[in-house]
């Protein structure tokens, strides 16, 4: 059972112990088709993007217009309309998507967390990358190397233990931390 879902932020519990938490909201998504394999077209709401392709999908499956994104799910209906969140009222725990925040072109010390040269007495090897190739044999840099270039952005899956979930106002409350930054759209998967 997978779930569309939009990070809050964090927080803490306040009790005999202090625990940090995250905080998500389920997005509201409607089910448009059902597959064979257990998957189903989903739509959600994000942002204010119209286009003809998506007003072809609204009219097709008969959708209002704050319905303009559409995701692939495996879901547990078996009738197209509202996504059923009962599931998520038992679960304990999930496996949570997102993208982490992209910090863009970075060199390498920032990017892979190299050690860097001396910082001083002349050494002209500070924040430098180092040599990157061998000798005449193969005589060109190797795939994979650690070089500089676009840090950050990649999705990260991870498990968290679920502790509440607020099923009036979709809000499920995670123990620690969740990559991205807030407002950050991503994927919740219960896990048996």
């Amino acid at each position: 059972m997978e779930f569309l879902v939009q990070k809050i932020g964090m927080s803490r519990t306040i009790g005999s112990v202090s625990t940090p938490v995250t905080l998500l909201k389920v997005l509201q998504t409607k089910v448009c088709e059902i597959k064979d394999n257990g998957q189903a077209i989903v739509a959600y709401s994000k942002g204010k993007m119209q286009n003809k392709s998506i007003m072809g999908q609204q009219k097709k499956y008969n959708l209002s217009k704050e319905y303009n994104r559409f995701a692939t799910l495996a879901v547990a209906n078996t009738e197209v309309g509202d996504l059923d969140m009962a599931s998520l009222e038992s679960a304990q725990r999930l496996k949570v998507s997102f993208n982490t925040k992209g910090r863009g072109f970075s060199g390498a010390m920032k990017r892979w967390n190299f050690q860097g040269g001396p910082a001083a007495h002349g050494s002209r090897f500070h924040r430098r990358l180092g040599s990157i190739g061998n000798r005449e044999w193969p005589g060109r840099v190797q795939p994979g190397k650690k070089m500089a270039g676009h840090y950050g952005d990649e999705k990260v899956t991870v498990q968290a233990q679920m502790l509440s979930f607020d099923k009036e106002n979709g809000i499920v409350v995670l123990k620690g931390s969740v990559a991205g930054h807030n407002g950050a759209f991503g994927k919740i998967t219960i896990i048996k």
